[in-house]
């Protein structure tokens, strides 16, 4: 037992934000602020001093920081993170005697009674502090406390002196910490680039955007369509994986178990004879194409994102060459990937629970250091929610020790329970079930979840309407207007979003089959040619949004989202702010894409830094319609064939004849 242990009187518990105890970390992206509460007080009556410390993971030094008392022994205190990488930080706090003495002092002299003892006690406790000092404070300490403590100095300027301000911040700087009890932990914090919090995703084969229809697509082909991206407003181009096809079983059109001698075969089927992870398909190109593709997309604000899918095809030469990686079934063939009645025979999964696992885990971390190499530092990552979690706690870790920008997209639409894990282990941000949230009360629910709960400290939403593998029953039957309302929804109810193009823009909307969220003739398994200049592209609009979401910081973030009443159940009400109130946007989206929709908002103006009594403006950013609106409740109507959601941004101050400052 330590000497001090019996000098602890002070109780430190109830801190936020902690997840499970401490086990893993939140995320923060550079700049943002970290805010920390606890439950911290102590036996009897005493003054207490609480700190919130913090440092960076590299360095030794914690930086303190006085915490404010908000009520009930809640106290708070927040510090910015300014670099990349792991932050520490935890609390600390031990009666200050010096403190509990001069408030004593302060009562005994409004009582009038005789506070000579209690002025030698005073400096008593001064001179020590100047023992602490450094030496430039330490004669003024010193000097302080005889003067406190002498018969020759007038009752009343000792008195004045014991109650001096200067005295009082000097005395706070060489505090005696002996007694001090610290959280028997240290809490980290994740700190990522914005692009973590903030970011508009475009996912395309590269295979489909040759010059000619039928013909392969190559990354110059790709180099050709960046300026269609960026119009777009995209700044993540999301490439499926790029690595040699398998031949053996591949897949034909539409799933089908055996492919014709001209069918590309699934991308994630990796694997071939020029290859594997660390090889690119040479139909696509060489390694010197992609990273010029890289380059040029630089030039447009785009980074590319590349697909991690830690499987092989049967001609993988992992395959060959570590068969102890493998599942061998007791016919001595391996174990394809199977999720009855759908079979893969394209595909085989890595066993991670060889023997040789310490040799598996080593190679896969070598297939991300390589693209890292090549200059990738985004990765979405395919069916984590399939391999152990110790595996991407460890791999995660190994890769943002040295390189702290890499972003990590878990593409894991699992059980609830499984995506937060992974979120907990590292990935940096995450799909999630919005596809599948369609009613008012569905994404109110969800999202209020994501965005006001514990959730929000760990994971990370990102948005997405469609991808390869979902075609919403919502995008099947709502045509246009559920195209371009799950958009509104997805760019702005999110900060992190993406689609999955062209099919998206171009509304594609025919599943395999009845029942199934399958596209027809998907592009996982054939060549597509698309016709980017069809007069129904949503690629206008969807390049307008982004421009919203580019101008105004309140969508450039998720934890302001607030909901608003509507008398309707087709019309969802929202808003986001910025912390200092300056951008304030409200949405308003009929979720109907058949009918005409109307009703009453009754509108938090609170949440809205609106003062109740005074008229506001609002602004369409679609449209740049104005609007004067008075107190909560106010009129909307959206027809979801013209417009299917209105994106307002609010001015809180407008002219009368008694107030001429005002601004739009």
């Amino acid at each position: 037992m330590k000497d001090e242990f019996g000098r602890q009187r002070v109780v430190i518990e109830g801190v936020r934000p902690e997840i499970d105890g401490g086990r893993f970390p939140i995320k923060r992206t550079i700049g943002e602020d970290v805010v920390v509460e606890a439950d911290v007080f102590a036996d009897g009556h005493d003054v207490i001093t609480v700190l919130l410390q913090y440092r960076h993971e590299a360095t030794v030094k914690w930086t303190d920081l006085p915490m404010t008392f908000l009520n009930n022994d809640r106290w708070r205190a927040s510090f910015p993170v300014t670099g990349l990488g792991r932050w520490c930080y935890t609390i600390t706090g031990w009666v200050d005697h010096f403190a509990t003495w001069r408030r004593g002092l302060l009562k005994k002299l409004e009582a009038k009674q005789n506070v000579q003892v209690d002025l030698l006690i005073g400096a008593k406790f001064i001179e020590d502090a100047s023992r602490r000092a450094t030496t430039e404070e330490r004669h003024t300490l010193a000097t302080w406390g005889k003067t406190l403590a002498s018969g020759d100095t007038s009752e009343a300027e000792r008195i004045r002196l014991a109650l001096n301000a200067e005295l009082e911040t000097a005395m706070a700087r060489y505090p005696d910490r002996r007694g001090a009890s610290t959280y028997d932990r240290e809490l980290i914090v994740v700190v990522d680039r914005e692009k973590a919090r903030f970011s508009a995703w475009y996912e395309m084969f590269p295979r489909s955007w040759g010059q000619q229809a039928g013909k392969h697509g190559t990354f110059k082909d790709c180099e050709a369509r960046l300026p269609y991206i960026a119009s777009m407003g995209f700044d993540v181009l999301y490439l499926p994986p790029i690595h040699p096809i398998g031949h053996t079983h591949r897949k034909g059109k539409n799933n089908a178990p055996a492919g014709g001698p001209l069918d590309p075969g699934s991308p994630w089927a990796i694997g071939a004879l020029e290859g594997g992870h660390k090889a690119i398909h040479p139909d696509l190109g060489t390694l010197n194409d992609f990273r010029r593709l890289m380059e040029r997309a630089g030039t447009h604000g785009i980074e590319i994102a590349l697909d991690i899918a830690f499987q092989c095809s049967p001609d993988h030469p992992y395959v060959k060459e570590h068969r102890e990686w493998f599942r061998i079934r007791p016919d001595g063939t391996v174990q394809y990937a199977e999720n009855p009645p759908k079979q893969y025979q394209d595909i085989f999964p890595l066993e991670f629970e060889t023997d040789r696992w310490r040799e598996l885990w080593d190679e896969l971390k070598s297939v991300m250091v390589y693209w890292i190499e090549q200059g990738v530092r985004i990765f979405r990552v395919d069916n984590p929610h399939t391999k152990p979690f110790p595996f991407w706690e460890w791999l995660i870790r190994e890769i943002r020790t040295t390189h702290p920008d890499i972003i990590f997209l878990a593409e894991a639409f699992a059980r609830p329970k499984v995506m937060l894990r992974l979120a907990k282990l590292g990935f940096t941000q995450s799909y999630n079930y919005f596809p599948w949230r369609n009613t008012k009360s569905e994404i109110i629910h969800y999202f209020t979840e994501l965005t006001q709960t514990e959730v929000r400290e760990f994971f990370r939403p990102n948005l997405w309407p469609n991808t390869p593998d979902i075609l919403t029953e919502q995008l099947q039957h709502g045509g246009r207007p559920a195209f371009m309302s799950r958009f509104v929804l997805a760019a702005t109810l999110g900060a992190s979003y993406g689609i999955y193009g062209p099919a998206f823009e171009l509304g594609e909307h025919v599943p395999r089959e009845p029942g199934s969220e399958e596209y027809l003739h998907s592009e996982k398994y054939e060549i597509k040619h698309w016709n980017l200049d069809r007069e129904d592209s949503l690629s206008e609009f969807i390049g307008h949004v982004n421009r919203i979401r580019r101008e105004n910081p309140a969508l450039q973030s998720d934890w302001s989202l607030h909901f608003h009443d509507v008398g309707n159940d087709q019309l969802l009400c929202y808003s986001k702010r910025t912390s200092d109130g300056s951008n304030i946007v409200l949405v308003v989206v009929n979720l109907s894409p058949h009918h005409v929709h109307s009703g009453w908002l009754d509108l938090d103006l609170d949440s809205l830094g609106v003062e109740e009594q005074r008229p506001f403006q609002v602004q369409d950013l679609l449209t740049n319609a104005h609007y004067l609106w008075h107190g909560r409740r106010n009129y909307i109507e959206i027809n979801p064939h013209s417009a299917p959601a209105h994106i307002f941004s609010i001015h809180r101050r407008v002219h009368t004849e008694r107030d001429f400052d005002y601004y739009f």
